[in-house]
């Protein structure tokens, strides 16, 4: 019996890992063909879409197109542009919200709860709906830099970086997050002396791994495919992210293998920045508890 018994838990997970692989293949074709394509000629790129041609190496394959790509458009800038507003605004959307649903869970104030209300009924508005008056706005707010004060952020990081700091879906989820931790918890270490910046800090956030790694994901996606926002408030090329650098790959003549060359140069970040996440995101569920 025990023996007949392994073999179907064998099997079982055999066919598990088998389907699991099924899978990854469906969600690797899309990487597979546009890594592919990025290396063949307009011509047999086109050929080749109607057999599996298009995911296999064969032909004339050869970096041609990445040459291409970077003589088209000032690739590494718009890259750099969209790391640069990615990275600092996940960043500070994941102090800002996590400290403002702290403040909704353990702190008490009067009016919380509508607060609250308020700001998770924005996750219904569209941001097309607050663009223009945003665009408005941000074309008339006062900056002290290096040439003094100036009126109007046009043209620079920080108008895509400040407007989605916070927003309504990071903050919801921090919440029902903290919600979920032992109350017990906080409320010994409150009695031991601990002030609520030290909670948050050597508490909360430690055993906020999951939620952290959930939150930014979904930052980063957002901010790195942000297209409608800089193309209203970004006109100079030097702050340009990468959506918007696509459009120089669809002017005049249009050259498949560059807009392949292209979409797999400004996959890497994406695929540089999950790798990194995941095992932080492992780490911290490895090493998430409560220590004496």
């Amino acid at each position: 019996m025990s023996a007949i018994t392994s073999d179907n838990h064998g099997l079982r997970l055999v066919v598990r890992y088998a389907v699991l692989v099924l899978i990854a293949v469906i969600f690797l074709f899309p990487l597979v063909f546009m890594l592919i394509s990025s290396l063949k000629p307009d011509q047999q790129l086109l050929a080749d879409t109607s057999s599996l041609r298009a995911f296999l190496p064969v032909g004339d394959i050869s970096l041609n197109n990445y040459f291409a790509a970077f003589d088209r458009a000032p690739v590494a800038l718009f890259v750099m542009n969209s790391v640069i507003v990615t990275g600092v605004t996940v960043l500070l959307s994941l102090l800002i919200c996590s400290l403002a649903a702290f403040s909704f869970v353990f702190l008490k104030w009067s009016g919380r709860a509508l607060i609250l209300s308020v700001i998770l009924a924005t996750l219904i508005v569209p941001f097309e709906t607050i663009a223009i008056p945003l665009l408005l706005i941000a074309s008339k707010l006062p900056w002290i830099g290096t040439e003094g004060l100036t009126f109007g952020w046009l043209n620079s990081y920080r108008v895509q970086i400040v407007p989605f700091i916070a927003d309504g879906l990071t903050i919801f989820l921090f919440v029902q997050y903290f919600k979920d931790l032992p109350g017990e918890l906080i409320e010994a270490a409150r009695v031991e002396g601990a002030t609520w910046p030290q909670v948050y800090r050597r508490i909360v956030m430690p055993l906020a791994g999951p939620v952290i790694a959930t939150a930014a994901i979904l930052k980063f996606l957002v901010m790195y495919n942000q297209y409608l926002w800089p193309l209203m408030v970004v006109q100079q090329e030097s702050y340009r992210p990468v959506m918007v650098g696509l459009q120089y790959f669809f002017q005049l003549n249009r050259a498949w293998g560059e807009i392949m060359a292209y979409l797999s140069l400004i996959t890497l970040p994406v695929l540089a920045f999950y790798l990194v996440l995941q095992r932080a995101f492992i780490a911290s569920i490895a090493s998430t508890g409560v220590k004496g």
